[in-house]
């Protein structure tokens, strides 16, 4: 496998970035829209798949870069690469508000499982493909969680996590009961599932959907308190709806209480 060895750093709290430090021919992969600034002497280019087998021919290039649909991601990844001597930066930016996590696959026998829009960068090198529920319930019923993506190589990878960022370290036969948006990933030897909520209240009334994902150890998990369509749903629900006409933020007293608040849209 052998990916490059960078060095990184992470910068803010609430809305975080990160740096990595490339060395002459070092290079990183990464998702199209995550990337901030870079120092003058890093080419980027476009290319199919991850970049991590780059003597395989031009079909399985494309078979390879196809499964990539199958998780919601272009066809394509942006490689930037140290063309030139000395150290060079580049940084790339969280999505949304939320924590950047580092991930040494070496840690982690070279594999890590991630939900497949966590994904930010990695040293290149770093395979990023999917990984395929082998269960017939996680199919169906696993929602965000059914198809996830699989980080592997033996680099650095930098996943996001929405909101604060839980890590559970689970003994064997541990088991862990989360919302399927809140899963940011797991190592390989985590055991994912699914599992029915149960009782007729908790499935009319509830409002948590009807499954909720189960993980038993061994391994890490890591959790995240605002899944992206969490938080879409939110602002989608306070949004106006119907020629612009908001919900009052709650007030009771309506577009009165938001003149009196010192909402001047009128």
């Amino acid at each position: 496998m052998n990916a490059h060895e960078i060095d990184y750093q992470i910068f803010g709290e609430e809305m975080q970035y990160v740096e990595l430090e490339l060395d002459p021919r070092e290079a990183v992969i990464a998702e199209a829209g995550n990337f901030m600034m870079m120092d003058d002497g890093i080419r980027m280019d476009t290319i199919f798949g991850d970049g991590s087998k780059e003597n395989e021919g031009f079909l399985g290039k494309v078979l390879g870069a196809g499964k990539r649909l199958l998780t919601g991601e272009s066809l394509f990844m942006t490689i930037f690469s140290n063309e030139i001597q000395g150290k060079k930066r580049i940084s790339f930016a969280s999505p949304y508000p939320g924590k950047i996590i580092p991930i040494d696959l070496t840690r982690y026998g070279n594999k890590f499982i991630c939900q497949k829009d966590a994904f930010l960068c990695a040293a290149k090198g770093v395979s990023v493909g999917i990984e395929f529920s082998k269960k017939l319930g996680r199919g169906f019923f696993g929602g965000e969680g059914f198809i996830m993506q699989k980080l592997e190589g033996d680099g650095m990878a930098f996943v996001h996590a929405g909101g604060t960022m839980a890590r559970k370290e689970l003994s064997p036969g541990e088991k862990l009961k989360i919302d399927t948006g809140c899963i940011i990933g797991f190592t390989q030897d985590i055991n994912y599932d699914i599992e029915f909520v149960g009782g007729i209240k908790n499935t009319f009334f509830g409002g948590e959907g009807l499954f909720f994902a189960t993980l038993t150890g061994p391994g890490t998990v890591y959790v995240q308190s605002l899944p992206f369509s969490r938080l879409a749903n939110r602002i989608w629900q306070a949004a106006p709806q119907g020629g612009g006409k908001d919900k009052g933020e709650g007030s009771i007293l309506g577009g009165i209480g938001d003149v009196i608040s010192g909402d001047r849209r009128f």
